[in-house]
């Protein structure tokens, strides 16, 4: 049996635990935003790496493929970023790995899986943190999905169905970030970078950057303000 780990939208940031996974892995997928060349080579130091850029990756990784089509662990695999940016015709692949979303997928089409891993690098208000690992055996593949962190939303109750799951994530995501948001507009008039604050958070380079720009563009603007531009609801 070959064991498959499988990963994706690690930002910068790779984590003791999913490096701990992967050293019981034979391979390694990563379906791009790796975001620094360290990450990529710390991976490469743990099994074999296989990698595809994401839109995140910058001048640093115009050497990675796009996308990616191997036989790996004996099955026929393609790996893409963005699942927008897939082939038309899939029938050929056992295996199709991308990113991209954050959002953890798996589902089936006739005798191919597809499968985003989410994210397993800074985490994104309330979503969980994720990866997956794949035990292949005769052909057949077993997914396992590997919660990191979980996400807010898994406590909702169950007796309340799908929507209400849905809300309260939202919710308890939006009032994380209001609080969170208060603590990283004074380090910026702190002087703190966008790298040191995307660190020190836990966030995407790009959302910190995001929350940097329109607070420094905009005097005056307090912490509800950022949220009413990024599209969020104050915590007035």
């Amino acid at each position: 049996m070959k064991r498959i780990g499988v990963l994706s939208d690690t930002h910068g940031k790779l984590r003791e635990e999913v490096a701990e996974i992967l050293r019981g892995c034979d391979v390694i997928l990563h379906a791009g935003d790796i975001n620094t060349p360290k990450v990529m080579e710390s991976l490469k130091e743990i099994v074999p790496l296989y990698i595809v850029r994401g839109n995140a990756d910058k001048e640093w990784a115009e050497g990675l493929p796009e996308s990616l089509s191997e036989e790996i662990c004996g099955l026929r695999v393609f790996m893409v970023h963005n699942k927008k940016h897939m082939p038309e015709v899939m029938e050929n692949y056992d295996l199709v790995v991308f990113g991209h979303s954050h959002k953890y997928e798996e589902r089936r089409e006739g005798a191919c899986l597809y499968l985003n891993p989410g994210s397993c690098g800074p985490r994104r208000f309330s979503q969980p943190v994720t990866m997956a690992v794949l035990e292949v055996e005769n052909g057949e593949i077993r997914v396992i999905r590997k919660d990191i962190i979980q996400g807010t939303q898994r406590t909702a109750d169950k007796r309340s169905g799908r929507k209400a799951a849905e809300e309260m994530g939202k919710e308890a995501g939006q009032q994380f970030f209001a609080e969170r948001l208060h603590l990283i507009l004074r380090d910026v008039d702190r002087g703190r970078s966008v790298s040191e604050i995307a660190a020190k958070y836990e966030m995407a380079e790009e959302t910190a950057e995001q929350i940097c720009r329109l607070y420094l563009t905009h005097p005056g603007i307090d912490a509800a303000g950022v949220m009413d531009k990024m599209g969020l609801p104050g915590n007035r």
